[in-house]
């Protein structure tokens, strides 16, 4: 068996350290351990007396209950904390797919669970979101795809790379087509809060069908990608199945992750960090979009409704893994390779960063742009 490495961690791995400006990195600017207890001493004495012992394998209750607060009719027994989404993913698919079983998914999307379908041997079909609709849900290609074996449909909403959320009609699609086979929806929202244009969060999947997991993160709707928590919500029962996989792989999270998880899922400090990433997010992008308009062509997108990244269609005649590589040379700015996401011809920009950075950055792609015109 062939084994299908992760093309867009690869390529993170590969250049994040050796640019001067990274434009992959898909939440905003990480928040420091100062900015998140600001004035609490009293829990940074807290953490200051924490032996560095093993927490709760499954998430302390406290985290628990935080988490389940964002998930209507969650309870504590609905959770199980994780090494971010990552893990989540991973090991949901190890739990649920059987030989044989088929994976469906979307493109564009961050592949992830898509790679481990395909190095476990299952079969990957995917459905369309249609750029030329905003890169909105084609459901007759979802229909199309849908298959008896399907045991999975993995859906990344808001979607990674594009920023588009799925509607409510949308979502009645999805889990209509789960439901005709019997199949689990996977619920990438890593998103929920980061939205840019309205102020309620992104709906969840969680509580709309029966067979639902929901996976969340600290890293991109919280500006803690370091803390390196995610979690999963779903049927107690198949949470369970799920934690007796997170005992053979990472047993749990750190101890100082989860209790500065906790801390910044609190309804008293939560709010704040929403706040923070959404003004990063909708003040960033309007640099970028400005940026576009005076690029005379070169580009056409959709602007995203969430997340910090935007899917831009560049019209040169280059592959964009070459463009990405040429640009982490010549530039020093690192962006995301269309290819990654399943489309050429695309980049994946992020704009989550202070004024100044992304203006260096979007004067340095231009500038890069020139000697290939």
């Amino acid at each position: 068996m062939t084994f299908t490495a992760f093309d867009l961690e690869y390529t993170q791995s590969l250049w994040e350290q050796k640019v001067d400006i990274n434009l992959t990195e898909s939440g905003v600017h990480p928040m420091r351990l100062d900015e998140l207890l600001g004035e609490d001493k009293h829990k940074l004495a807290e953490m200051l007396a924490t032996e560095i012992n093993y927490p709760h394998v499954n998430g302390n209750p406290q985290l628990r209950e935080n988490i389940a607060r964002l998930y209507d009719g969650a309870k504590v027994e609905n959770v199980l904390v994780t090494v971010g989404a990552a893990e989540a993913n991973n090991i949901i698919m190890q739990t649920l797919m059987r030989p044989g079983d088929e994976l469906l998914t979307q493109i564009p999307t961050y592949k992830q669970v898509w790679g481990i379908a395909l190095n476990n041997d299952h079969k990957v079909n995917a459905f369309r979101l249609q750029a030329d609709s905003g890169w909105a849900l084609d459901v007759d290609d979802l229909n199309a795809r849908l298959m008896p074996k399907t045991r999975v449909i993995a859906v990344v909403n808001p979607n990674n790379p594009t920023g588009y959320i799925m509607t409510g009609e949308e979502m009645d699609a999805i889990v209509n087509a789960a439901d005709r086979v019997g199949a689990w929806i996977l619920a990438d929202e890593v998103y929920r809060g980061a939205e840019r244009l309205q102020e309620e969060e992104t709906q969840s999947f969680f509580g709309r069908y029966d067979k639902v997991l929901a996976v969340g993160s600290m890293s991109k709707a919280y500006g803690l990608p370091g803390l390196r928590v995610g979690w999963v919500v779903g049927p107690p029962d198949m949470v369970d199945d799920i934690w007796r996989r997170h005992e053979y792989t990472t047993i749990t999270a750190s101890m100082f992750g989860d209790l500065l998880a906790t801390y910044a899922l609190s309804p008293e400090v939560r709010p704040r960090l929403v706040k923070r990433t959404r003004d990063y997010i909708r003040n960033g992008f309007p640099i970028l979009e400005a940026w576009i308009n005076r690029q005379e062509g070169m580009f056409s997108f959709t602007p995203p409704q969430a997340s910090a990244v935007s899917f831009v269609r560049y019209h040169m005649d280059i592959n964009s893994t070459e463009l990405m590589e040429k640009l982490c040379r010549d530039a020093s700015v690192f962006v995301g390779a269309g290819d990654s996401f399943g489309m050429d011809h695309h980049l994946r920009i992020a704009f989550g960063q202070d004024k100044a950075v992304l203006e260096d950055a979007f004067s340095r792609i231009e500038s890069t742009f020139k000697t290939l015109s």
